[in-house]
C-alpha cells in the first residue's frame, strides 16, 4: 500500500516560545507522533518562527502552500499541525487559511481537533478559532497594561536606546542603564552639537563613525537617519513620555546621558539651524574649506584638488562667478602656512596667563555664591510653575471646546518643561563643581598652545579649534594674505592686555 502524504507546520510567535517547553520542537514531535499513529508518510516540516498568527502572508505557511499545489496532481496532502492557534490566531485569517489549503490540494488534521466538514464541526472548529483569537487579544491587552504600569513607574519598557542598555538590579528589576563606552560616545555627540562643536548632523555623523566601538550596520556605516533620531531622543535626559498611552513627560528612574538643558538647547539648532548640510568631501586635506571667506565678494572659499601633468595639486580658491577672482587659486600650503602663522601669535605671555587664572577664579568664585542666592529664587518659580500647572489642569477639565483644550494643553507641556528645567537648576545647586585648578589646567593647555590641537590629524579637533580661536570666519584676500581676524572674546582679552589697550578690557563684578 501507498503511504498517506503529509506534511507538518508548526509556528512559534516569540523568541520566549523557543526558550519555553511550547516551542518548535515539542510541536513537531506531537505531529509526527500523530503521523505515524495513523501511518503518514511526512515528506516536509515547515516550522514558522517569530510571527504572530494574525496575519496570512507567513513565509513559510506561503512555501506550504506553493508545495501543495505543486504536488497536487501527484498526491493529497494531510496538513497537520499541533493546535488550531498554531495555524491562526485571528477567525478571518483562520477561515482564509482553511480555504487556501483545501484549494491546493491539503486535508488540515491535528492530534487536538478532529476537521470535519459537517455543519457541527464547522461550528466547534470557528469557535475554537475564535477563542484563539480571543486568547491572542487577551494576551497583548495584558502585556499593554503591564507595561504601561510599568512606564507609569519610572521605568522604560522599549527596546534600550543606543547608549543604553537593560540590566537587572535589585529593587528594580530590568532598568536602562549607561552602556559604555556607547554611552560616552553618544554624550560627546550630543553635547558637541548642542555647543556648536558640531556645525551639522553630518559632522556628528562622521564623528560617530570615526569610533570604532559605536555600532555600526552590516555595511560598517552609521546610517544619517540615526543622528536625527539620536539627537532628539528626550529619554537620555532621564525624562521621557508617551502620548499613545497617556504617559505625561515624567522623570525615570534610569541614569541619565544629558541633561534637559541641553537637550533643549539641541531641539532649538535643529529648529533654527540655517547652515546648509556640510558636504560630505570635507575632510582632512582642507580643514579651512568654509571657513575662509573671500575678502573680495565675502563668500566662503571653497577647494580642491587639481590635476597636473604627473601629480595632483592641492587649491582653494573662490567659485563665485560674480567674483574679480572666480576660480583663481591658491595653493594650499600658502595659505595653511599663513594661518598657523596667526595661530603662533596668539599665544598669550606667561604674564598675561597668569592675570588670566585670577581673574577667572574670582568669576568662579562669585558663580558659587550666586548659585547658592539663586536657589531660593528657583524654588520660588517652581512653586508658581506647580499652581500654573494646577490652574490648567482645571480648565481642561472643565472646557468643552476642543480648540481651548488644545491650546491649554500646549501651554501645560511648556509648563511641564519649564517645571523640570528649574528642577534641574535646583539639583546642581546641591553639587560640588569641578576643581577649580583641575579645570583652568585643562584651559591653560589649549590657551598655551593653541597651535597643538590645531595640529591634530583629526578635522573634529581642527574645526573646534577653529571656533574656539576665531569669534567669526576669517578673510583672506589672494596675493595679499588674511585680513585682521576677529578673534574669540579671551584671546582678544589677552591682545589687549598685553599691548595695553585699557579701553577693550571691561571689568565689571568680577566678570570680564
Amino acid at each position: 500500500m501507498v503511504q498517506q502524504q503529509a506534511v507538518i507546520y508548526c509556528r512559534v510567535s516569540s523568541q520566549a516560545q523557543l526558550r519555553k517547553g511550547d516551542g518548535l520542537g515539542s510541536q513537531e514531535t506531537r505531529c509526527r507522533e500523530y503521523a505515524r499513529h495513523k501511518n503518514y508518510e511526512v515528506s516536509e516540516v515547515f516550522l514558522e518562527e517569530g510571527v504572530t498568527g494574525k496575519i496570512f502572508d507567513r513565509p513559510k505557511m506561503l512555501e506550504m502552500l506553493s508545495y501543495l499545489s505543486k504536488h497536487k496532481k501527484k498526491h493529497q496532502h494531510v496538513v497537520i499541525i499541533d493546535d488550531i492557534s498554531r495555524l491562526a490566531r485571528d477567525i478571518e485569517t483562520h477561515i482564509r487559511l482553511r480555504t487556501e489549503i483545501s484549494s491546493a490540494g491539503g486535508k488540515l488534521e491535528s492530534p487536538s481537533i478532529e476537521f470535519g466538514e459537517d455543519s457541527d464541526s464547522r461550528l466547534v472548529e470557528h469557535l475554537l478559532a475564535s477563542v484563539a483569537a480571543h486568547q491572542r487579544e487577551k494576551n497583548a491587552e495584558q502585556v499593554k497594561n503591564r507595561m504601561k504600569a510599568r512606564i507609569q513607574n519610572g521605568y522604560w519598557v522599549f527596546p534600550a536606546p543606543i547608549g543604553y542598555k537593560y540590566e537587572r538590579k535589585s529593587s528594580h528589576g530590568k532598568i536602562l542603564v549607561p552602556d559604555e563606552p556607547v554611552a560616552n560616545i553618544v554624550k560627546q555627540a550630543l553635547e558637541g552639537f548642542a555647543v556648536g562643536r558640531f556645525d551639522t548632523q553630518t559632522e556628528v555623523q562622521r564623528f560617530l563613525l570615526s569610533h570604532d566601538a559605536f555600532p555600526k550596520d552590516r555595511n560598517g556605516e552609521v546610517h544619517f537617519q540615526r543622528v536625527p533620531e539620536m539627537l532628539q531622543r528626550l529619554i537620555y535626559t532621564g525624562y521621557f513620555e508617551y502620548p499613545e498611552w497617556g504617559i505625561p513627560l515624567m522623570r525615570g528612574k534610569h541614569e541619565i546621558i544629558i541633561d534637559y538643558e541641553t537637550h533643549k538647547r539641541i531641539l532649538e539648532r535643529l529648529k533654527v539651524q540655517a547652515k546648509a548640510p556640510a558636504r560630505k568631501d570635507i575632510h582632512k586635506d582642507f580643514p579651512l574649506r568654509g571657513f575662509v571667506l573671500c575678502d573680495c565678494c565675502g563668500k566662503p572659499m571653497t577647494a580642491s584638488w587639481s590635476q597636473g601633468k604627473y601629480n595632483k595639486f592641492p587649491y582653494y580658491l573662490c567659485r563665485n562667478k560674480a567674483c574679480d577672482y572666480n576660480r583663481k587659486t591658491i595653493r594650499k600650503e600658502t595659505m595653511e602656512d599663513e594661518f598657523e602663522a596667526i595661530i603662533a601669535h596668539m599665544r598669550p605671555s606667561s604674564d598675561t596667563l597668569q592675570l588670566a587664572r585670577k581673574l577667572m577664579r574670582e568669576s568662579w568664585n562669585r558663580a558659587l555664591e550666586f548659585e547658592h542666592i539663586n536657589q531660593g529664587s528657583v524654588e520660588d518659580q517652581i512653586r508658581q510653575t506647580e499652581r500654573k500647572i494646577d490652574q490648567l489642569i482645571d480648565r481642561i477639565t472643565e472646557t468643552d471646546s476642543t480648540t481651548l483644550m488644545g491650546a491649554y494643553e500646549a501651554k501645560l507641556k511648556k509648563l511641564e518643561i519649564d517645571k523640570v528645567m528649574l528642577q534641574e537648576k535646583i539639583a546642581k545647586c546641591g553639587t560640588t563643581l569641578p576643581d577649580f585648578e583641575n579645570t583652568f589646567q585643562t584651559l591653560e593647555g589649549f590657551l598655551c598652545d593653541p597651535q597643538k590641537m590645531w595640529g591634530y590629524d583629526d578635522i573634529v579637533d581642527q574645526k573646534t579649534a577653529l571656533k574656539l580661536l576665531f569669534s567669526e570666519p576669517v578673510r583672506y584676500r589672494r596675493k595679499v594674505g588674511f585680513q585682521t581676524p576677529r578673534k574669540a572674546q579671551i584671546f582678544g582679552l589677552f591682545e589687549a592686555i598685553e599691548t595695553g589697550n585699557s579701553e577693550m578690557v571691561v571689568y565689571v563684578g568680577g566678570v570680564f
